[in-house]
């Protein structure tokens, strides 16, 4: 397993590497300027000058590839060309949000997936099994806006007044407020926290409640997090009940599923204790890759629920061609979605022994 675990952290560094590369590429080659972008009617040629001068871009693209490589080396993203601001303090304002709804939309499309594809599969060529995946059919079909945009409608207007009544955009309800840990406690007892790690807790609603003992807080969170989540989870869910109903029935085909029957255990065994397991190693391998997707940011979703994520920012960003948060945003959700592939690798061993990481 610590061989396993080397040789995939070593990997990672050529990954990253070129991850880098390839955004730092594409990016300078978008159309466009940011001293036009940031400027505006005041982009004389001049002024464009001296701002390329300021911002490092009047040099040759590998010598600000260098440079960027070295400020990396250093923990440093940068700083924003639109707004001036450390792309690290942008990050640790935007991920929270973004990360709380991958999380929350994970669960929800895991659950309830998994439970839509084992009903599926256990009433094979039933009228549940063709509802069922009737059901996952529509939920990859339906566009995420639309579907935002009508649960907004059912349970923030026409349920309003009710106990079905849920808030239709933002983040917190009003008079409801973050509190940075620094006001919490002495700055004495966050010396040796790295600011990032202090930034990315004290802008998570969660995070933030629970460390603080407001439970108010975290409630008002999470409500205003089931509509986001149920809106950009719809069609992970599809698909992990897709993806659950064909694993299960090929397991439930092969002989040593009927050697457990003829054993006499009972179905629910045969399904729990060895059918299940041995299916999981699919629905993981998918689960941990549509949490990867969602922490890319969910913009259809977060523009819909007003929700300031990383969605949002990234597409604000290029738009603006502010080269490093978009270098900030990229690499960031990048060592994450690594990281997540990395435990789904490691759980294959826990899931099925005949697995060997080594």
């Amino acid at each position: 397993m610590i061989n396993f675990l080397i040789r995939r952290l070593l990997l990672l560094v050529p990954v990253v590497f070129g991850i880098v590369l390839v955004v730092f590429i594409i990016v300078r080659a978008i159309p466009g300027d940011p001293c036009t972008s940031f400027l505006g009617e005041r982009a004389t040629p001049a002024a464009c000058q001296a701002y390329r001068e300021r911002m490092g871009l009047n040099e040759s693209i590998p010598v600000q590839f260098v440079r960027y490589l070295g400020s990396l080396a250093r923990g440093d993203f940068g700083t924003s060309i639109k707004t001036g601001q450390p792309v690290v303090d942008v990050i640790a304002q935007r991920l929270p949000m973004t990360f709380e709804l991958a999380v929350c939309a994970t669960l929800f499309a895991t659950i309830v997936g998994v439970l839509l594809g084992l009903t599926s599969a256990l009433k094979r060529n039933t009228p549940i099994d063709v509802g069922t995946m009737v059901v996952a059919n529509i939920g990859v079909s339906m566009p995420v806006f639309w579907l935002g945009l009508m649960l907004a409608y059912v349970f923030a207007l026409l349920l309003k007044g009710t106990l079905f009544y849920i808030p239709p955009s933002g983040r917190l309800s009003s008079g409801i407020s973050l509190v940075p840990l620094a006001k919490l406690w002495n700055l004495t007892d966050l010396q040796g926290i790295p600011k990032f790690i202090i930034g990315l807790i004290s802008n998570s609603s969660i995070l933030n409640g629970l460390i603080r003992g407001d439970f108010n807080l975290v409630k008002d969170a999470l409500w205003h997090l089931i509509l986001p989540s149920v809106a950009v989870g719809t069609i992970p869910l599809a698909v992990i009940a897709r993806m659950t109903r064909s694993s299960l029935l090929e397991v439930l085909g092969l002989d040593y599923i009927r050697t457990a029957r003829a054993k006499g255990l009972t179905e629910s065994k045969v399904i729990r204790r060895h059918a299940f397991r041995n299916a999981l190693i699919p629905i993981v391998t998918v689960i941990g890759l549509e949490f990867g997707a969602l922490l890319s940011g969910a913009v259809l979703t977060e523009t819909v629920f007003t929700l300031p994520g990383v969605g949002t920012a990234l597409v604000t960003a290029i738009l603006s061609r502010d080269y490093p948060l978009v270098q900030g945003f990229t690499i960031v959700v990048a060592l994450i979605f690594v990281f997540a592939n990395l435990i789904v690798d490691i759980s294959y061993a826990y899931l099925d022994p005949r697995i060997r990481l080594e």
